[in-house]
This record gives C-alpha cells, sequence and structure tokens, in this order.
C-alpha cells in the first residue's frame, strides 16, 4: 500500500493511533505525493508477489503539490487497463482518497480491499 506522506499516512496513524482493527497483512510504503508512485512500483510489486496494491492519496483540489492527484488518477486508470490487457484481474490494483482526519475511512478502505483481495485469491504473477 502506498500512502501520500501529507494525508493518507495520517489518516493510516489516526486509525492505529485510536486502535482500529484492521488487517495486519499489508505493508505501508510512505511517499512524499501519491503522484510519486511510479507505474514501475507498481508492476514490481506485483512481479514480487504482491496480491495487491493500494495507492491512498489526498482528495482531489487537497493535494499538498496541487496537481498530484490528478495525474495519479490518470496513471492509475491506465495501469488497469495494461493489467487487463495482460490478463491480470485490474480489481489488484486500487486507488482511494484519504484525508488525514478519515482514520475511520482508511479502516474502512483496507477492510474492502483484503476482502476484494481474498475474493480473487492468490498473485498469479508470483515468481516465487
Amino acid at each position: 500500500m502506498f500512502c501520500c506522506n501529507w494525508c493518507s499516512y495520517a489518516g493510516a496513524d489516526l486509525a492505529g493511533v485510536s486502535r482500529l482493527q484492521m488487517p495486519t497483512n499489508f505493508k505501508v510504503i510512505r511517499t512524499m505525493c501519491s503522484a510519486r508512485v511510479d507505474p514501475e512500483f507498481v508492476l514490481r510489486a506485483f512481479a514480487k508477489g504482491a496480491d495487491g496494491v493500494l495507492v491512498l492519496g489526498c482528495h482531489p483540489a487537497d493535494c499538498h503539490y496541487i496537481g498530484g492527484n490528478y495525474r495519479t488518477r490518470r496513471r492509475i486508470a491506465l495501469l488497469r487497463v495494461l493489467l487487463e490487457q495482460y490478463g491480470f484481474n485490474p480489481d489488484r490494483l486500487k486507488l482511494e482518497w484519504v484525508s488525514a482526519s478519515e482514520g475511520m475511512k482508511f479502516q474502512q478502505t483496507i477492510k474492502e480491499f483484503d476482502s476484494t483481495i481474498r475474493e480473487l485469491g492468490p498473485n498469479p504473477m508470483n515468481e516465487e
């Protein structure tokens, strides 16, 4: 899971400090902006065995770097099309907006994504 430093990472922190129950089978990777998540990072995560990749960023129009989240939205949409063209379920890649004050939304997003990934099963592209 890639989290924007300015919003989503703080939302994750709030969820943790609030002791909200969440799945523990994910890794949080802090980025300065969701737009800094290069498509290569996503593809490499899948190649290394990640069953799903979640990108969390600031709400549209709230980006610390002005338009980073708009760039991210376009990039993720293209990546989902690319994954589908190669026979990989695009539901394994998700983009969501979570602000620093939305610990509950962070928790709900994680739970929903975890449920989706469990339904899809293990990553068919796993190298290991």
